[in-house]
């Protein structure tokens, strides 16, 4: 483990408690795409100087960011979620800060795309309802009144970063996190304010839920990174990274293969009883009233049907992106689910971002030879000189 080391930061403020903790994994420091990802070690045997100098524990739940860093670079950052004691051995379980906004609630109101009823000017002006004018009987007749229309509508975008900021808005809530300031040019609602999007107080809706579901509906990926500012010397920056619609690229100058740098594969597998070539997505109502939208991709194969119900969803253009992106994970053909690789000019750890594609070749028994772009899921470093990717196919997205 040369050139690693385990740093303790105090939460709220962000001050550097420990340069050197003695951490030893259990599970690799984990990224995920999209997700916050995780890490658990344990420290023993008892270590005195694991009380801090403000007389609390360095590693605190809620109250501790740890951070790994590998050869001057952070390579993982979260924040310790549990911790649990068996005799000398203390047990710590962390969480990318991702996983923070979950449990909280949100406190505001914000609506995309609200129906707005314009006043109507002949309003009260025709009494007796002969449709005419009021006094202008034969001259004029009442128009029909103006139209409904949708009001401003928000970018997801927009919507994600405000969801960030409500959450660190609130006492002892900001973790320091900074979104992304693009927008998608996917907007919330309807235009025409038929189905708008509302986040309201009332209806006690969870942050972290509601930034997991603008995920799902809408074709975006989002990555949580850490890292040293600038000239700053202690101060860490976090960042979450935005795609458009999605992480990642094409990657040429990177290969995953037999013979060179590949360590370990995890088993190929197929969908199997997950398979599926069309999906119909559910989504608010009940009965005949249920709002409905089916996809499919029929590719030469018997149909199978996959059903996503999600009850937030009313649009057409929702619920279809909402089971394209189920189909998307449904129909790929043989894919290799992770595969463990070595620090190799192939590919040097720290070279790839979270959603890239990345060329695998490798032999597969009783399949043969595989070479499938596969794209970067996630990533767990280890310390014995190994990375293990966490693959899906890249053709099975939808975007």
């Amino acid at each position: 483990m040369d050139g690693w080391r385990f740093i303790a930061q105090r939460a709220l403020p962000e001050t550097i408690l420990d340069w050197e903790v003695p951490f030893a994994l259990n599970a690799n420091p984990k990224r995920d795409l999209s997700g916050p990802g995780s890490m658990t070690g344990t420290i023993t045997p008892e270590y005195a100087r694991m009380i801090g100098a403000d007389g609390l524990p360095i590693l605190q739940e809620w109250g501790t960011k740890l951070y790994l860093e590998i050869d001057g670079h952070i390579r993982w950052g979260g924040i310790v979620t549990k911790t649990s004691f068996d005799g000398p051995q203390y047990t710590i379980a962390c969480e990318g800060f991702s996983t923070y906004p979950h449990g909280i609630p949100y406190e505001g109101y914000v609506i995309s795309g609200k129906k707005i009823i314009p006043k109507d000017p002949y309003a009260g002006k025709d009494k007796n309802h002969d449709g005419w004018v009021d006094g202008k009987k034969g001259k004029q007749k009442v128009p029909p009144p103006p139209k409904p229309y949708g009001g401003p509508r928000l970018d997801t975008f927009e919507a994600f970063r405000h969801i960030w900021w409500h959450v660190q808005s609130r006492p002892y809530g900001n973790i320091g996190i900074k979104v992304d300031s693009h927008d998608l040019g996917e907007l919330l609602g309807a235009k025409d304010g038929s189905d708008p999007w509302e986040l309201a107080w009332w209806d006690n809706p969870d942050c972290g839920q509601t930034l997991d579901t603008l995920t799902s509906t809408t074709p975006f990926d989002w990555a949580e990174t850490h890292s040293w500012a600038e000239d700053s010397g202690n101060t860490i920056e976090h960042h979450i990274r935005l795609g458009k619609p999605r992480l990642g690229r094409k990657r040429t100058d990177l290969r995953v293969a037999d013979g060179e740098n590949v360590a370990a594969i995890a088993r190929p597998e197929g969908m199997g009883d997950d398979y599926a070539n069309e999906a119909i997505a559910l989504g608010k109502g009940e009965g005949k009233k249920m709002k409905r939208a089916q996809v499919h991709r029929y590719d030469g194969r018997l149909r199978r049907v996959a059903t996503v119900t999600d009850k937030t969803l009313s649009s057409d253009k929702a619920l279809r992106t909402r089971g394209e992106k189920e189909l998307a994970g449904r129909t790929q053909a043989l894919q290799i689910p992770a595969i463990q690789i070595w620090n190799h000019p192939n590919a040097r750890f720290g070279s790839w971002s979270l959603g890239d594609d990345i060329r695998v070749q490798v032999e597969v028994p009783w399949v043969g030879d595989i070479d499938v772009w596969h794209r970067i899921v996630g990533d767990e470093i280890s310390a014995d000189g190994t990375c293990t990717l966490t693959l899906k196919r890249s053709d099975s997205f939808h975007y």
